[in-house]
């Protein structure tokens, strides 16, 4: 029971005869002309439902004169649509369910929603998804929409979701209703003009009457579908004045003001972000982005980097502009992403994961939906536009969300980027890229995204995914596809491991072909670390060291098999004569490689050539030099080399963004002098970090010898195991080393501990001993996502080599302490003689304490016992 008996009204009691009633769930849209004829209607209806007992909600966002002042017994709800899309359909719909059933509802004109959001795709999925709501909680809604004011991506859905649609016209002094839609009811005047008089409403029949009443308005017309919305007038607009702004007619605030509104409608709404795009793009810019854009929107955080990125380096010079390899990318905008869950029945799942409590609850469940889902027809004739622009050159997809590379949330390697070789029938390469969209999308909900976004306090803020859509950087050698070189580099460099090496002239991560091996973790295979002040300076020592961690494996796409494969160098090359293989590798008499290799020249990828006798270091270095000085920041780039001959050559940015680099002029020395007798752990010769001194707390010990003898199956539950100990430790109150055999974060356990950052994103130290194979050394420069994700944590990282000189690990003392891994992970015994969980609190004594220091440009780290 509601406390109230009486049926559901209008207020107007000869409107609710010509409706033939108003029924429970029923959602009411007046298309008008003027706020005040939907004032007209509001009115008695918020009276008769304060007088009927019923709760009465106003939800007030827009401009115009509030619809409701104040009336006792009606319950306001403040909204702000800047806020974003997300924020706002989830407070409405909290309200709703904490209001419950049988209520009555008041929005104002949704047309100020399609102008705040800048889109009638996401007025039109706003309705979708709280339409349904309010019939399901057997409410009667209220809600406006100016006549002629939004094509069709908002009316469709409205109208076809929408219990009654009708049309209030006013016609010398005198409003008329004009039902278009009644659901479930129907009387033979139903769908007539009536003419409303004092409480009644009567149909009109003269036709001279009808037709001068819908002729003193403008009619929506046959191709109604063909009128644009708020986002294309928009745009037309700016065209338009771009002519004026060419002719000198435009003030140049104007031209501002113009620019801004643009910016926020579709480049960012990141303040910061804004003031750089304000400095270094253009209206013209803009214009020319929305050309090649699909959907509404925004383009998202990658896009921005890299369009960004390319517009600071052609302002500089005109040589880095010459230096720049064109791209003709195209950005499918952010609305697209929530048109794509709402038609597929993935977005009250999305609802959930704002909430810290139920994040995780029903993920699977939209992954498998998002991967299955369909988009609608009008998209995917946009899509085969794009596809047959490109033909069948391959082309990449690739996250680009709205949170995405912005200062301070890189989420590096959190969402997924898909090759796609675009080879055979059109229809199965438009079937790949879709598949692609899908993946990539599933992948906002990944779990790994997720316990990202909730660490760094971002479930609650509007999280979309914009996608961008490249041509592949390379060239076709044979049947195989791939660029010269690729790799990411630091304007900053973290990693020092020798005093001619200067911290602020950066480092480059430098692959040959594809890009992926320098930015995931995946196997045994090394690629090449360039500090830019010092090239030739290398962490290896000698030829031998060099041969042995030099890359081996090459990623590339073979057009043939239509995918992403890797195969051996050696292999590669001799099937791409057209490659100039000498700028990229040395020749080496193959003692340390296979057999099967010994008949054919045989180099080593050491890339000394291309460093030494080429231009290609010091344009590196500019490229980092004036993007750190416009962004004001460390700025962390992803990028491709091709030749076209010897020494002309073209660099493609492809990724830009802000380094979340702490500690960049932490100077202060720390002690390296403890007794040999007190320390517990010394390492040198791998150390990423600044330097620091950490008094330690807690330390997760995975002892390699019980670890390297366990299957690929446990091997995973253990990664798992310390995902769950990495829930118990408090950054803020405690210091935690974890430690381990092999590569934490590889994707292969024969390699290491196959974690997740997320599972070890709150330690203070990660350490990884060189146990696992006898020459299977640390890739020191890591797997750029995950070093980027050290960087952004402020996480030490130091490989300690228990076999080389000035290394050694007191194994003993971290058996003898007692293992709390029990009072952690209570029942999981099992694992007790894998994983020791020890306090430094439970030194024999009581008065010691454990302290770490690390130099990181000595290379060095000890922790040690205090006396």
């Amino acid at each position: 029971m509601h406390g109230y008996q009486t049926a559901f009204t209008t207020g107007l009691p000869g409107l609710d005869g010509a409706l033939k009633g108003i029924l429970a769930g029923d959602n009411i849209v007046w298309q008008v002309d003027a706020i005040e004829d939907y004032q007209a209607l509001v009115t008695p209806f918020v009276e008769a439902g304060v007088g009927s007992g019923r709760k009465v909600v106003y939800f007030r966002f827009a401009s115009h004169p509030p619809l409701v002042q104040g009336e006792s017994g009606v319950m306001r709800v403040d909204l702000d649509a800047n806020e974003g899309f997300e924020t706002f359909i989830s407070l409405v719909h909290e309200t709703l369910e904490n209001v419950g059933r049988g209520a009555l509802y008041v929005f104002d004109s949704l047309s100020e929603l399609a102008a705040d959001w800048y889109s009638d795709q996401m007025l039109g999925n706003f309705f979708m998804l709280t339409c349904p709501y309010l019939f399901d909680l057997e409410t009667v809604a209220y809600f406006a929409l100016f006549r002629n004011h939004h094509s069709s991506l908002a009316l469709n859905p409205i109208v076809e979701t929408t219990q009654l649609f009708l049309d209030v016209f006013r016609h010398r002094d005198t409003r008329y209703i004009y039902p278009m839609k009644v659901h479930l009811r129907y009387s033979p005047t139903m769908n007539m003009l009536h003419e409303w008089r004092d409480e009644e409403f009567r149909p009109v029949t003269a036709s001279s009457v009808i037709s001068s009443i819908l002729t003193s308005t403008t009619w929506s017309g046959l191709n109604a579908d063909m009128r644009p919305g708020i986002w294309q007038r928009a745009f037309e607009e700016a065209e338009e004045f771009l002519d004026e702004v060419k002719r000198g007619r435009v003030s140049p605030e104007k031209e501002e003001e113009m620019f801004r509104r643009l910016s926020r409608m579709m480049i960012s709404r990141d303040p910061v972000m804004l003031k750089l795009i304000s400095r270094y793009l253009s209206l013209e810019d803009l214009i020319e982005i929305r050309h090649r854009m699909i959907g509404t929107g925004l383009v998202g955080g990658k896009t921005v980097g890299m369009l960004l990125a390319r517009r600071i380096l052609q302002k500089h010079s005109e040589r880095l502009a010459r230096l720049l390899e064109a791209h003709d990318s195209f950005y499918i905008g952010s609305d697209v992403f929530y048109t794509f869950l709402v038609c597929n029945g993935a977005w009250w799942v999305r609802e959930k994961q704002r909430n810290p409590e139920t994040f995780l609850e029903g993920s699977e469940l939209a992954r498998q939906r998002i991967l299955t889902g369909k988009f609608p027809e009008y998209m995917v004739k946009q899509f085969e536009q794009m596809l047959d622009y490109f033909g069948q050159a391959p082309i990449i997809v690739r996250s680009s969300s709205l949170l995405e590379d912005n200062f301070g949330n890189p989420f590096a390697g959190k969402y997924e980027t898909i090759f796609c070789p675009n080879q055979g029938p059109r229809e199965r390469r438009l079937e790949d890229l879709i598949s692609a969209m899908r993946t990539i999308y599933a992948s906002s909900m990944s779990e790994k995204a997720l316990r990202y976004r909730r660490e760094k306090g971002l479930l609650e803020q509007d999280e979309q995914m914009a996608l961008l859509v490249m041509r592949v950087s390379g060239a076709a050698h044979g049947r195989y596809f791939y660029p010269h070189a690729a790799g990411v580099a630091f304007s900053y460099n973290p990693y020092v491991w020798n005093e001619n090496i200067d911290p602020a002239a950066g480092v480059m991560r430098l692959v040959f072909g594809l890009g992926t091996r320098a930015v995931d973790r995946s196997d045994d295979d090394y690629t090449r670390v360039v500090a830019l002040n010092a090239p030739a300076q290398r962490p290896e020592t000698n030829f031998e060291e060099v041969r042995q961690y030099a890359q081996r494996r090459v990623d590339f796409l073979d057009l043939d098999a239509n995918r992403l494969v890797s195969g051996h160098f050696l292999d590669v090359i001799a099937v791409s004569p057209d490659v100039p293989v000498r700028l990229f590798a040395s020749t080496d008499d193959g003692a340390n490689w296979s057999m099967e290799n010994a008949n054919r020249p045989t180099y080593v990828l050491t890339f000394d050539k291309l460093l030494e006798t080429t231009g290609f270091v010091e344009d590196i270095r500019e490229i980092l030099r004036v993007l750190h000085e416009a962004y004001d920041h460390a700025i962390d780039v992803e990028f491709t080399l091709n030749f076209l001959e010897y020494d002309d050559y073209r660099i493609h940015v492809v990724q830009c963004r802000p380094l979340p680099v702490k500690g960049i002029d932490t100077t202060a020395p720390v002690p390296m002098d403890a007794p040999e007798e007190n320390r517990v752990i010394s390492a040198c010769g791998a150390v990423i970090g600044h330097s620091r001194h950490l008094r330690m707390d807690r330390f997760i010990y995975v002892v390699p010898e019980v670890y390297s003898s366990m299957t690929m199956q446990e091997r995973y539950e253990v990664a798992r195991l310390i995902g769950r100990l990495n829930q118990t430790i408090s950054p803020q109150q405690e210091n935690v080393m974890l430690m381990g055999p092999g590569r934490w974060g590889t994707s292969c356990p024969s390699l290491g501990v196959p974690v997740t950052f997320s599972d070890i994103s709150r330690s203070a130290v990660l350490c990884e001993i060189v146990a696992m194979r006898e020459h299977l050394a640390p890739d020191v420069s890591l797997g750029t996502h995950f070093l980027n994700e050290l960087i952004e944590m402020d996480m030490l990282y130091l490989a300690l080599f228990p076999r080389r000189g000035g290394n050694f690990l007191r194994e003993e003392f971290f058996k003898e302490l007692p293992n709390r891994l029990l009072e952690y992970v209570p029942g999981e015994d099992r694992w007790a003689g894998a994983v020791r969980v020890v306090h430094a609190a439970d030194i024999a004594g009581g008065g010691n304490a454990l302290y770490l220091s690390a130099d990181a440009l000595k290379q060095k780290v000890i922790c040690y016992r205090t006396a």
